[in-house]
């Protein structure tokens, strides 16, 4: 920082809106322990009532997990990451019920589809559709993550769900 001043076009925080539509859960809820103990990172989860996965910012998929895709990590440009992972167990599906729309390295922009997923087919395997939406632990641009638990009712694709403070 230049005498007090803050560099410019450098964001302080970058808000997640929802990537899914459902019912939001708080992390600690999750039934998979990585996630529910903040091993992975900060977030929270979705119960999903849809099988779409929605761009929360404009950015770039910095992977999608190509055999099953049951999980993308999306960059901001800031250079934050998040991580969505749909479901629990689900890469045991080896990408069935799953049709990915994106690829590595693709740019994405706010409100586009990236993943759809067939709920029934993957309760009906036995899985859970619980997917966690979490800032991954250990990057250093984030000082803080503020998690939005909403009213109790289903989210909504403009909602934020997460702030990320850098």
């Amino acid at each position: 920082m230049l005498f007090g001043r803050k560099k410019k076009n450098v964001p302080q925080e970058v808000l997640v809106a929802a990537p899914l539509l459902g019912k939001v859960i708080a992390i600690e809820e999750v039934e998979d322990e990585a996630f529910s103990s903040k091993a992975m990172g900060e977030g929270i989860a979705i119960i999903p009532s849809e099988g779409k996965v929605i761009a929360p910012f404009d950015g770039t998929v910095a992977h999608i997990i190509e055999k099953s895709k049951h999980a993308l990590v999306l960059e901001h440009k800031s250079g934050i990451q998040i991580l969505i992972h749909v479901g629990m167990n689900t890469v045991s599906l080896k990408g069935e019920g799953f049709i990915a729309h994106v690829n590595t390295g693709e740019k994405m922009k706010k409100g586009q589809l990236l993943l759809e997923f067939d709920i029934d087919h993957i309760q009906e395997a036995g899985y859970s559709v619980v997917t966690p939406v979490i800032v991954p632990a250990g990057q250093d641009l984030v000082k803080r993550v503020v998690t939005f638990q909403g009213d109790g009712n289903d989210t909504r694709i403009d909602q934020d769900l997460l702030r990320v403070l850098l």
